[in-house]
């Protein structure tokens, strides 16, 4: 009886991950879709300083910290202008569900040493933060 029991679990584990709605399907190959372009960018910069010092690897590895130090959101793509110059970061918020993503442009940006980290430090407040539009991202 206990090896039926857990010879059962792996279809109730893929009946429950088949329930999420198709939007929540969406959102997730959204996700996948833009760390994979991260991914391939910083990746093809490679050690090239890209902006504030860091490369493009280092600025995916930072988080946001709004200007009383409060974490605001991981950085999750870096958004360049025609000339292929850094203008500012798709920076995904912190604890909202569904994901929330917006754009803080590389003005009023600084580092900011974290341990071994280096983050990227904001003169927005964490209410001006959230208070920025929804980025606009591609849909799969």
């Amino acid at each position: 009886m206990i090896n039926l029991k857990y010879a059962m679990l792996p279809a109730v584990l893929l009946s429950l991950s088949a329930c999420d709605s198709e939007a929540e399907q969406k959102a997730d190959a959204t996700e996948d879709r833009i760390e994979q372009q991260a991914d391939a960018s910083a990746a093809a910069a490679g050690s090239e300083i890209a902006a504030l010092g860091l490369n493009e690897a280092q600025l995916l590895d930072a988080d946001l910290m709004a200007a009383d130090g409060t974490d605001m959101g991981d950085i999750e793509q870096v958004r360049r202008n025609a000339a292929g110059d850094v203008e500012g970061f798709l920076v995904e918020l912190e604890d909202n569900d569904p994901d929330r993503y917006v754009v803080v442009m590389l003005d009023g940006l600084t580092t900011r040493a974290d341990g071994d980290d280096t983050d990227l430090q904001t003169t927005m407040t964490a209410v001006e933060i959230a208070a920025l539009p929804d980025a606009q991202l591609e849909t799969m």
